[in-house]
């Protein structure tokens, strides 16, 4: 019996030291083992990751050594490197160059009133899409107001030029119906600016909404259920519920969109302005643009795109800390 008994618990007491051994191997891993075992487990996942670091290191990171001409007197013949210092020459002439603080000014009022008028558009065109019933028109006027956000600011330049020319555009037309004569709004100081927001709006609004209606799609759909009981209306429930839920999305893209306030467009104005509106329409990346490769003044063109970089990076800092005092909303 008791060989029997041995024999028979042979392989039982084999099985049970090996199970028992194993965590014990594990636990005596050095903490190095156990990261390269953790990175070889998601190593497919970091695969994924690849294109996207690749990406930003040549896109973002590389032309970070180009900041140097903004304290260089360049030489085209040196190089970079090779060129004399010129330590703040460029960064003080931006106090008295002339057309930098119309520049400014410029940059400040478009991204403003984008921002304004941009920023809350998305957000109500996605309660209002929410609020939709019919399966089949929902789903319609997403991808008609999604199909914008696929045009290049070139062909909806193209598009604005044709609608409002006054010879053969669709404004034009209209005008000759009634023996009258078509204005130029894109060489008009007081429309260009309104053709500019407009014309945002209307190629961002549908892809704004796809944040908002993943956030709206995650609301606890008990909570409608029990303020519908109590006796709210859609609008009600539009105000008290989806809103104050998808509030941190909210607040997240809105620190985001502070910290781009001085980036007013420059694909779109770039390809709608024109001389006649320099005045309103010119803004810091247009400035860049002209100054650096127009008239080969690239210290001060990068002096000028550093300091603008530069004032973003603090407003985005001071909105995260202003959101952190009201809310847990935050980036960081």
């Amino acid at each position: 019996m008791r060989q029997l008994a041995s024999r028979r618990s042979g392989p039982l007491t084999y099985e049970l030291l090996s199970s028992t051994a194993a965590p014990s191997t594990i636990a005596g891993r050095t903490p190095l083992q156990k990261r390269l075992a953790e990175l070889d487990r998601a190593k497919y996942l970091f695969l994924l990751m690849v294109p996207g670091l690749v990406f930003f290191v040549i896109f973002r990171y590389v032309p970070v050594y180009g900041v140097t001409l903004a304290f260089k007197e360049f030489v085209a013949a040196d190089g970079i490197l090779g060129s004399p210092w010129a330590g703040l020459k460029y960064f003080n002439r931006l106090f008295t160059y002339p057309g930098v603080g119309r520049v400014f000014m410029n940059t400040v009022e478009i991204s403003l009133l984008r921002l304004l008028v941009g920023f809350p558009a998305p957000i109500i065109l996605a309660l209002m899409l929410n609020e939709l019933r019919v399966g089949a028109f929902k789903r319609t006027v997403q991808t008609i107001s999604y199909l914008p956000h696929f045009l290049s600011w070139v062909v909806i330049a193209g598009l604005v030029r044709q609608v409002l020319s006054p010879s053969t555009g669709l404004l034009g037309y209209i005008f000759s119906l009634f023996d009258a004569t078509a204005p130029v709004l894109l060489a008009d100081q007081q429309w260009f600016i309104a053709i500019l927001i407009i014309s945002d709006v209307w190629q961002s609004i549908g892809w704004g909404t796809i944040i908002y209606l993943a956030a709206i799609a995650g609301v606890n759909p008990e909570l409608y259920e029990v303020a519908t009981i109590d006796g709210a209306g859609r609008f009600r429930l539009m105000w008290h519920i989806t809103l104050p839920s998808i509030a941190p999305a909210i607040v997240i893209l809105f620190i985001l969109r502070v910290g781009h306030l001085l980036e007013a467009g420059f694909d779109q104005i770039f390809n709608l302005y024109n001389p006649a509106v320099y005045e309103v329409a010119d803004i810091i990346d247009t400035y860049v643009y002209r100054m650096g490769l127009e008239g080969i003044q690239y210290s001060f063109a990068t002096a000028v795109g550093l300091a603008k970089n530069v004032i973003g990076c603090i407003l985005l800092l001071m909105a995260n800390r202003i959101s952190r005092s009201f809310s847990d909303a935050t980036l960081w």
